[in-house]
């Protein structure tokens, strides 16, 4: 792009206004499509060419764009002075609406594990409980964190020639699908009163017939493990020993500055330092006049999106359905929505072949079989073991005069 200075561009203006056009002072019509182009406003009076150049700052702007599911949330919701009467009919007339199982159709056909082609199962949403630690046979010590699946369900499937159609430069759907190979599947967590929400909210759950969940994400699934919407899902959807991808929001600190932030060391706190304790210091050079671009500075902290790859899960609890993962790490404070999905690392998913690999497309419960409370990794030391184990030997009974001799011999 080209630049001109102040001092050109008033020259070249003035001649042109004043008719000194000369050969030396001849603008190109680049130039002056450049010099009509800027931000600049021209006061031509009496032969006299005054510029008022203005300031435009360009900000980067946020292309935050919602997504073509979207629909408002909350809203409305119901008349708290109704009488006790009235709250009962209301609540027999949802519990009569939810009763009846969403999967009283005919249920879809489950797809089956095919090693050549792309097996994409969907995940689940849990809430994140803690940290607590563990130990393998070996004694050595492991830092786990607790995610617990509450009332999971699949809510709904879009398939990937909608997708398609609704292709464009905010939703590039193209990539999402991999050229068309990867449906939609929205699974939602924590059931809640349906009257808190707007119409279109609870039009998504009409396919799942369930009530209106708290949380909602979305997973990308290959068209072999598609689940028909109104299924449940547990925890026993993986497998002890398997790797997973955990996503979530960090702690948000708010706005904070420099040293929190960033952990800068701060300025001197004596020999004639005055309010400088907690600043940064300088934010450019004297050549520059700018602040230099990418400079840490003061902000907002926290609240960031962060995924975690490649984490094994050590313990599963078929009970509470509770998680027991890698790493005490896993982004967002206690009780924060965490999003787990099937490891997308090479090295993890070439352990999945035809015979051994996890349910597919999710676990079903059996009422025939019995599933264990508590599922262990085979290097997991279990509670309800001894920890310490004794060989049986036989003690021998030291007499007196031979403990005489072996006093004699040490000295």
């Amino acid at each position: 792009m080209l630049k001109l200075n102040i001092q050109s561009a008033r020259t070249v203006l003035s001649n042109l206004t004043m008719g000194n056009i000369g050969k030396s002072v001849l603008p190109s019509n680049r130039i002056i499509a450049s010099i009509l182009n800027s931000s600049t406003k021209l006061d031509i009076q009496n032969n006299k060419c005054d510029t008022n150049y203005q300031q435009v700052a360009y900000y980067r702007r946020n292309n935050f764009t919602r997504p073509f599911n979207w629909v408002r949330r909350r809203g409305g919701g119901y008349d708290e002075n109704i009488n006790s009467e009235n709250k009962e009919f209301l609540n027999q007339v949802l519990l009569d609406k939810y009763s009846e199982s969403p999967l009283k159709e005919a249920p879809w056909k489950k797809g089956e594990y095919n090693e050549n082609s792309v097996n994409k199962r969907l995940g689940l949403l849990g809430i994140k409980l803690g940290s607590i630690p563990q130990w393998t046979k070996d004694g050595k010590k492991i830092h786990t964190t607790l995610i617990q699946v509450l009332d999971n369900h699949v809510i709904d499937y879009i398939p990937p020639e909608v997708l398609m159609e609704r292709d464009n430069i905010y939703n590039n759907n193209l990539k999402r699908t991999k050229n068309g190979n990867l449906g939609m599947a929205i699974v939602g967590a924590i059931s809640s009163d349906p009257r808190n929400y707007t119409a279109q909210y609870l039009d998504i759950f009409k396919n799942a017939g369930v009530p209106p969940k708290r949380k909602l994400t979305k997973f990308m699934v290959s068209q072999n493990a598609v689940v028909q919407p109104g299924t449940p899902l547990y925890a026993a959807h993986f497998r002890v020993g398997d790797y997973v991808d955990v996503a979530s929001h960090t702690i948000g600190y708010g706005f904070q500055g420099v040293m929190k932030r960033w952990g800068f060391k701060g300025g001197p706190r004596s020999h004639g330092s005055t309010k400088f304790h907690r600043k940064r210091g300088t934010i450019s050079s004297g050549r520059d006049r700018r602040p230099i671009k990418g400079m840490k500075m003061a902000g907002k902290m926290g609240t960031k999106w962060r995924q975690l790859m490649g984490l094994k899960i050590w313990r599963i609890n078929n009970k509470y359905n509770i998680l027991y993962i890698h790493g005490p790490v896993i982004p967002g404070p206690t009780h924060s929505y965490v999003r787990i999905a099937d490891s997308c690392l090479p090295k993890n998913r070439a352990r999945f072949t035809a015979q051994s690999h996890p349910p597919f497309p999710t676990f079903y419960p059996d009422h025939n079989q019995v599933t264990a409370e508590e599922v262990y990794d085979e290097e997991l030391h279990k509670f309800s073991e001894p920890t310490i184990t004794f060989d049986t030997f036989e003690a021998k009974k030291i007499t007196k005069r031979d403990g005489a001799k072996i006093a004699r011999i040490k000295s």
